[in-house]
């Protein structure tokens, strides 16, 4: 017979509930929150159920450290969301923004406009490779990658081949969440959700079995830009408007190029007469220690998108960077002086808040030389990662500057769980790590110290280990 006292204790099941309850109901009390309140907010990629039974709470940031409801340090090794390499709290950026926001608050970017703004886009234009210097602000990557596309198909219109409409991305790109962005992403479950907006095709990523675990730059796969000349033999060139690409890909698992691949797609697309966008939101002020993932690879676009880093994550920023004579053909074709010369743009483009604090994040990048430090660090990290092959469900590694992607073998039917069960655990040894699909992703700030470099993959490591 069964001991009655046996069956009215908590099963292990139970107990974890009652856990997880009471540390919602602590950690909602810390900052002062209600159960309706915490409902009302619909998050962005994210599981809002689990989410909203095991909230996570940052209250304060500084340097390379959240801190938590709990008090706790969190390790920040995303930066963020590749948005912080100079750290978090930065009294220079602060300090401008307060000046900014006392003075002019907002000024409207049509028809007028604020010194700032044309001060912040000769700032950004030094940042770049020499052709590329005529910068349109938005707020946001994706909003980037939306007007890099929209002026694909309006410059072709201009030099009056208006047939050339088609985009060539890549699978594992990521692009933004606007339709175009999403039309030329390439990571499933990005997509599927939505369908199809624009006329595109996408490449094959170059993450392939030959180029497992290499460290930087893989030797393997620049002849896998031959699939573009096949798609333009397909479509002809006279539909294609442009090919867009991360010069390394990152929210698809960080995915640096092959040796040589950007520069014979630079070749294709010139010799069939193809724009080229590279989407540095992530690569760009220092990431791949480079000023742009241009620069650090030894190819120019003729459109850039930029975002995160340019104002170190403080204020929504964004923009679209082409070359002169791309610009020159606007310009030309624009009718009366009167007249604008493209019907496209933001309420917030340009904000003189925003202008503030990219020109002091700038300033902070150079004055500190951080790029420098983000190329000096990155050995380290690539001897550190690496050290994590051979782990139980480690089934590949790659790095290049301070960023560092780890795919882990799936679960059965569950390729995400894994991911995020060491992000989980992570999080509770006091650091943050960002999983998405089959890979946890690394993107220290440019300030990380060698013994914080050894802490999270440690932790990583220790996380990974522990799973069943």
């Amino acid at each position: 017979m069964q001991n009655s006292a046996a069956t009215n204790m908590p099963t292990d099941i139970e107990s974890e509930i009652e856990t997880v309850m009471h540390n919602k109901s602590e950690t909602l009390a810390s900052c002062n929150l209600t159960q309706e309140q915490l409902d009302s907010h619909w998050m962005p990629y994210t599981a809002n159920r689990e989410f909203k039974e095991n909230p996570r709470m940052l209250v304060s940031a500084k340097g390379n450290y959240f801190t938590d409801s709990a008090g706790r340090q969190i390790f920040d090794s995303l930066s963020g969301l590749w948005t912080t390499g100079a750290g978090h709290s930065r009294p220079e950026i602060s300090e401008a923004v307060s000046k900014q926001i006392s003075n002019l608050d907002y000024s409207p970017g049509f028809q007028f406009s604020h010194p700032m703004s044309f001060e912040l886009a000769h700032r950004i234009s030094e940042f770049m490779p020499a052709g590329l210097n005529r910068v349109m602000f938005t707020t946001s990557g994706s909003e980037a990658v939306e007007t890099s596309l929209k002026v694909a198909r309006a410059y072709w219109r201009k030099v009056g081949q208006p047939s050339k409409t088609r985009f060539i991305g890549r699978a594992k790109g990521y692009h933004g969440v606007n339709w175009g962005g999403i039309s030329v992403g390439g990571i499933g479950a990005n997509k599927m959700m939505w369908g199809q907006a624009l006329e595109t095709s996408h490449l094959q990523h170059t993450a392939i079995p030959e180029n497992k675990f290499c460290k930087g730059m893989p030797t393997e796969g620049a002849h896998l830009i031959n699939e573009l000349e096949d798609q333009i033999a397909l479509y002809d060139a006279s539909t294609i408007a442009a090919v867009i690409v991360e010069p390394m890909s990152g929210s698809g698992g960080v995915i640096p190029p092959p040796v040589g691949y950007l520069q014979r797609l630079r070749e294709v697309c010139t010799k069939h007469n193809i724009l080229l966008i590279f989407d540095e939101v992530i690569t760009a002020f220092g990431r791949v220690g480079s000023n742009t993932g241009a620069e650090e690879f030894g190819v120019t676009p003729d459109l850039m998108c930029i975002a995160k880093q340019v104002t170190n994550g403080t204020i929504p920023m964004g923009g679209m960077i082409a070359k002169q004579e791309i610009y020159d053909t606007f310009m030309e074709n624009g009718g009366h002086e009167y007249m604008m010369e493209i019907p496209h743009g933001n309420t917030y483009s340009a904000h003189p808040v925003a202008c503030a604090a990219s020109l002091a994040a700038l300033n902070i990048l150079e004055d500190d030389q951080l790029v420098a430090r983000s190329k000096a660090m990155a050995p380290f990290l690539e001897e550190k990662v690496h050290q994590l092959k051979g782990t139980q469900y480690v089934s590949d590694i790659r790095n290049y500057g301070l960023a560092a992607g780890i795919t882990l073998e799936s679960a059965p039917g569950e390729p995400a769980l894994r991911p995020y069960q060491v992000a989980m655990k992570c999080w509770e040894k006091g650091f943050y790590v960002r999983h998405g699909g089959d890979v946890i992703s690394m993107g220290l700030p440019f300030t990380v110290e060698k013994e914080e470099i050894d802490n999270v993959i440690n932790a990583i490591g220790e996380s990974i280990r522990e799973l069943s």
